[in-house]
């Protein structure tokens, strides 16, 4: 659950007329809430993280996927659109208890042929791939954001799942 909040809480999205900035930028966007948030987001993050302490509420399951990851000719890894439903159909298996990820660095992967590619073309060891220097940059810009938008409010659960993946991306080869 923990990890599940990290990852909303270092959301980044593209900015939408929803949003105060104007022109296509990427910046953060905690939960994708940051234009909507009306009280302190530090506790906003903790109210998530409290969900975890009442034995009674049944948690649901949080899977972060990128649609938009570029290659390094600007062309979309993944094909989008109707086959999204290609990687629902994964996560609705997961759910349901198929050993079909295996763990890296950032979290859960999907394994090697455990979502349909019938009839597509993609790389999927491109698609998969953790790329060390660009996880390490992101994870300290991210803790630079958090920390000078939140300071004593970001909540230590966060610090902490920081911390880890600090760790486990500084172990990669």
């Amino acid at each position: 659950w923990k990890h599940g909040v990290f990852l909303a809480s270092q959301l980044k999205s593209e900015t939408t007329a929803a949003a105060e900035h104007t022109g296509k930028q990427i910046m953060h966007d905690p939960f994708a809430m940051r234009p909507f948030v009306g009280y302190n987001f530090g506790r906003y993050i903790q109210h998530w993280l409290d969900f975890e302490k009442d034995p009674k509420n049944k948690l649901p399951k949080i899977f972060h996927v990128n649609w938009f990851r570029l290659d390094e000719n600007k062309k979309f890894l993944w094909p989008g659109f109707g086959d999204n439903i290609r990687v629902l159909d994964w996560v609705i298996r997961r759910v349901n208890g198929e050993d079909i990820a295996e763990p890296s660095p950032v979290g859960l992967l999907p394994k090697t042929g455990s979502i349909n590619l019938q009839g597509l073309v993609v790389d999927w060891d491109k698609l998969m791939s953790v790329p060390k220097e660009y996880w390490k940059n992101d994870i300290d810009e991210t803790f630079s954001w958090l920390d000078g938008q939140l300071g004593e409010d970001l909540p230590q659960d966060i610090r902490t799942q920081i911390e880890e993946q600090k760790q486990r991306i500084s172990q990669m080869n």
